[in-house]
């Protein structure tokens, strides 16, 4: 393969040549470390913005409506949706294509989903990457919809500049939204579906609890936008707070600290997977039966893996 190729094409934003370079990724292929290297140098323009909350929210619908948004005053826009991989068969219905056809033929709009092959947070492992891969493809700002299926869908907060947390009246998000580790990960709070009986009620149980949380004078408070996506009302809001969170973060700091946290994480997840895979022949040694057969007889589990450590460095 001509990787120097793929990843100028990347470059030059070659749709055909971005979804070849994100499907490497998803496949771990040989490849990777060189199509990362080559793309590094131009990353870090984008603006990335993660959706996240409980399903039947609209998280697809929010996202539809904001590539809209942002489409209409000229953004190049890419959304990474992450559905759910089977427990049982491995496989995910990749849904969110479907569900924003309107864009399918729109050449600024580049639309991708992926699975979470078991990767627990709401995220597919492989979203740092493909991410990586969309900023250098040149596209202004990228949306990742996560899987959302609960509170511990709080990856997103990791890897995106901007974190909207979406609930919807009547499904008891609104305490949902307080419980620990949803809350904290919110830039802004949207609730949509606000044309059904009681939004008025979530937006002020919402305000209730972030107005709960001591902060400094300066520190970021979320706010909370009232949408209804599916008919377009309340999304320019939603854009409008987005844009004022992003002129937050680049005024006080906050959005070199974000990304260097988060290439800190990326840095400790190639460090991860590379260990993992030295563990993986690690365990097909015999020297490590033989370890496990002293621990059963009474011998010391620490010494051990130091001794397993000690391979690894080899």
């Amino acid at each position: 393969m001509d990787v120097g190729g793929l990843v100028q094409r990347v470059l030059n934003g070659d749709r055909r040549a971005v979804a070849r370079a994100i499907s490497l990724v998803e496949d771990a292929a040989p490849e990777l470390r060189e199509i990362v290297s080559g793309l590094a140098a131009h990353t870090g323009r984008a603006r990335i913005v993660g959706l996240t909350g409980a399903p039947g929210v609209g998280k697809s619908t929010s996202t539809s409506s904001l590539v809209t948004a942002l489409r209409e005053r000229g953004d190049r826009v890419a959304v990474l949706a992450v559905d759910p991989s089977s427990p049982f068969t491995g496989g995910a219905l990749l849904g969110d294509r479907v569900r924003m056809q309107e864009h399918a033929t729109d050449p600024g709009v580049y639309i991708r989903s992926m699975a979470t092959r078991g990767h627990l947070g709401g995220l597919s492992w492989a979203a740092p990457h493909a991410l990586r891969v969309l900023d250098a493809a040149g596209f202004g700002a990228v949306l990742v919809e996560t899987v959302g299926v609960g509170q511990a869908e709080v990856d997103i907060a990791a890897h995106a500049d901007t974190t909207v947390v979406l609930s919807a009246p009547g499904m008891g998000d609104g305490v949902q939204a307080g419980k620990a580790g949803v809350l904290e990960v919110a830039d802004v709070l949207a609730v949509n579906k606000a044309d059904r009986d009681g939004a008025r009620a979530a937006v002020r149980d919402l305000r209730q609890m972030v107005a709960q949380v001591d902060r400094e004078p300066d520190e970021w408070k979320p706010p909370v936008v009232s949408m209804t996506a599916a008919a377009g009302e309340g999304v320019a809001d939603l854009l409008a707070r987005l844009d004022e969170h992003v002129e937050h973060l680049r005024a006080s700091g906050g959005l070199h600290a974000r990304r260097r946290d988060r290439a800190r994480r990326e840095i400790e997840g190639i460090a991860m997977e590379e260990l993992t895979r030295r563990l993986a022949d690690v365990r097909g040694h015999a020297a490590l039966d033989t370890l496990a057969d002293e621990v059963a007889a009474g011998a010391d589990p620490y010494a051990a893996a130091d001794t397993v450590l000690a391979a690894l460095q080899s």
